[in-house]
């Protein structure tokens, strides 16, 4: 999660996040636009703990 001092997210942490109870379409949006915005601000996190791609 972003919230942990860790230079990255575990791929745990991205599991535990797409098993949310959201329909899938949905995370796909989340996840695109979550690792869109890590992108373009060169961060490890989105500032969206807890969601698809953050």
């Amino acid at each position: 999660m972003c919230l942990e001092k860790k230079s990255r997210p575990s791929p745990r942490a991205f599991v535990d996040n797409l098993r949310g109870p959201q329909p899938w379409s949905r995370k796909i949006l989340m996840l695109l636009r979550n690792n869109w915005k890590k992108l373009t601000t060169l961060q490890d996190c989105c500032g969206h703990p807890g969601e698809p791609g953050c």
